[in-house]
């Protein structure tokens, strides 16, 4: 893989394609980029590649990208970055995009941090933008350890008493995977009915995981450390407390598109508009992945993937005029 570009470097980065965005969709976009013969740059805040797999779910597994009957989130990363890395795509890791100028002729996106990349054409991977996570009203006054809202390994939850507050895909998951590992698991979810996909929900319903809803976690206790947790069922008010040494408030994420969304992009509910061949309304501006958002939307990575290879092929037409939008059969290539 390439070096990253450290974060104090200050000598101005050439490109034609700059990808804002280091995760799934970022990562696959910098293959398809270099397969068409492009130099690539890839820039994003965090540092390393990956993005929220890699910062939040790197011990997860997941189910619905094709050719994986399941891989972890790590390994999918891990695997990402070999195929992009053939064609020596610059990682410039640790810098925060805040302004964009564009031009009829190149795009200038300044950091941060001061270093400056100019590229022919911008494509926005940056998943959900700047994400933080929504808080746990019980954790307010606990002060101790033990709180956490997402889990990077799991091995660091073997053998506890683990309570999850939530009801969504994220709570789920996390159930499924420490089932195995935990001494005990409990899910906790303030209402009857689930957001998470109904055949996850179902093989948690059919674990040893103790599910409890219409109910709410009150107050956590502990001495340093978090020892148990109080649960309020909201329709009877019938208080439980249960021992814990760790909870999970997969409660979901607030995004925001930070500088970005000073840049003039046409947005809805803070997600940039993109036409069937990923423009934005910028000259030489392209988004792909979850920040990207049309009529009839579908937020999967296996999604992401097809967007980052319809931006590149399309993006290479305002690159080079003479080019096609499709280039062939990678398998054609040899």
């Amino acid at each position: 893989m390439s070096q990253p570009v450290q974060p104090s470097a200050t000598e101005p980065v050439e490109a034609d394609l700059l990808i804002i965005g280091a995760g799934p969709t970022g990562l696959y976009a910098a293959y398809y980029a270099g397969f068409r013969g492009l130099k690539v740059a890839v820039l994003d805040s965090l540092p390393e590649i990956g993005g929220q797999i890699t910062a939040m779910y790197p011990e997860k597994m997941i189910y619905d990208v094709a050719g994986f009957p399941a891989v972890k989130g790590q390994d999918l990363v891990d695997a990402l970055g070999e195929q992009a890395a053939q064609f020596d795509p610059v990682y410039l890791l640790g810098h925060r995009a805040e302004q964009l100028e564009h031009t009829d002729e190149s795009v200038t996106v300044t950091c941060d941090t001061g270093l400056s990349v100019h590229a022919k054409v911008v494509l926005i991977s940056g998943g959900i933008g700047t994400f933080s996570p929504r808080p746990l009203p019980a954790a307010d006054a606990f002060t101790g350890e033990g709180v956490m809202f997402f889990v990077p390994r799991l091995a660091e939850l073997a053998d506890l008493d683990v309570l999850i507050v939530g009801g969504g895909d994220s709570a789920f998951d996390w159930a499924m995977s420490l089932e195995p590992l935990a001494k005990t698991v409990t899910l906790v979810h303030r209402r009857d009915k689930f957001r998470a996909h109904e055949h996850t929900v179902q093989r948690v319903l059919a674990s040893n995981v103790e599910v409890i809803t219409s109910a709410e976690v009150t107050a956590l206790r502990g001495n340093g450390r978090v020892e148990s947790a109080d649960i309020v069922g909201k329709l009877d008010g019938a208080l439980r407390t249960v021992p814990t040494q760790a909870v999970v408030a997969a409660l979901g994420f607030v995004a925001d598109l930070g500088p970005m969304s000073r840049w003039g992009l046409e947005q809805r509910k803070r997600h940039i508009l993109v036409d069937s061949s990923m423009r934005t309304n910028l000259t030489r501006v392209f988004a792909a992945g979850d920040i990207a958002d049309y009529d009839g939307k579908v937020k999967l990575i296996a999604t992401g993937f097809g967007e980052a290879a319809t931006a590149v092929n399309n993006a290479m037409t305002v690159i080079d005029p003479s080019a096609k939008v499709f280039p062939g059969h990678s398998s054609d290539s040899g």
